[in-house]
């Protein structure tokens, strides 16, 4: 029997899920990996759950001291809508049940189009079905902390680029993977316009120290993100002379993309969230560099750690 306290990761495998757990291994915690597939990590234990079964979830994280909710449901707003309210649930009671403290992996969606560097204390307003979904499941975990009800607090990400971050849309499949095949890569929208993006190591660091810390939880906290942001076309020039190719680029306008969902239910549910690259998607990750010290990678330390990581595989 050990004294070590248990982190427990749900849904775990994704691009921050598969950072985190080997930052938490590397920082010497015990580390349990709940996932469908039970997910194989070195240094870790493996649980298989359904995270839309209350009794699963509870019986995952019987006896951790820290959770953190690292899970991505199927990118289909109909799925969200569905099963996110119901994953959060869960997710609250099993946590109160086990008296662990709860880190949540949240995105931007709920804060809508935004003229202004995001913070966290930017208000919601969704302009999407995703966005209203995220923000649903978000106030309903903050009015549990409000209530002292569960100790938690929120991690709130940019979009991700580097190691494990191969689900990515952009940058990664129509970025770095296409440049690595030889294919010119390509944007969304405009490429010209700055865009915050999240490094996948950093918000891994981020979201472990969180978790130690007693005085993170109650917060909303901005992963780190590198100030200034990065436009498509600098990226792309950037990562393509890393990998030692031509950095070709087109841009996908919204109607190619509205014309190419009609035949493809995955790009369709893409063209709700254009949104975002459409204008600039400044991302202020001040708050948790003042409070605990955490910095961004710049850029072209991440694309290259990020094409290294590829070119390993």
């Amino acid at each position: 029997m050990t004294d070590t306290p248990l982190h427990t990761l749900l849904g775990a495998g994704g691009s921050v899920g598969t950072a985190l757990a080997k930052e938490l291994v590397a920082r010497g915690a015990r580390v349990r990996l709940v996932s469908r597939r039970g997910v194989q990590e070195p240094g870790t234990e493996s649980l298989r759950a359904d995270l839309t079964r209350q009794d699963e979830t509870i019986e995952a994280i019987q006896g951790s001291s820290v959770v953190y909710q690292v899970a991505g449901l199927p990118y289909r707003a109909s799925v969200w809508a569905e099963q996110w309210p119901a994953v959060m649930s869960n997710t609250i009671e099993a946590c109160k049940r086990a008296g662990a403290a709860l880190v949540f992996l949240d995105n931007v969606y709920m804060y809508g189009r935004v003229d202004r560097p995001m913070t966290e204390e930017t208000p919601y307003n969704p302009c999407s079905r995703k966005g209203e979904v995220r923000a649903r499941i978000a106030g309903q975990l903050q009015e549990e902390m409000k209530s002292g009800a569960v100790r938690a607090c929120i991690a709130r990400a940019a979009d991700f680029y580097g190691p494990h971050a191969d689900r990515s849309a952009v940058p990664h499949l129509l970025v770095l993977a296409r440049l690595m095949a030889g294919k010119g890569a390509q944007w969304l929208v405009d490429a010209s316009l700055p865009h915050s993006l999240g490094f996948t190591l950093d918000s891994a660091r981020g979201m472990a120290l969180l978790g130690e810390r007693p005085e993170a939880l109650g917060h909303v906290w901005h992963l780190p993100a590198f100030d200034p942001p990065i436009d498509g076309k600098t990226f792309v020039d950037l990562a393509a002379k890393e990998i030692g190719v031509l950095p070709r680029l087109s841009v996908l306008k919204p109607w190619m993309l509205r014309l190419a969902g009609l035949f493809n239910s995955d790009i369709s549910e893409t063209v709700e969230m254009l949104y975002q690259y459409e204008r600039e998607y400044r991302f202020d990750s001040t708050k948790i560099t003042r409070a605990f010290g955490i910095t961004p990678t710049p850029y072209s330390e991440g694309i290259r750690e990020a094409v290294a990581w590829l070119k390993r595989r």
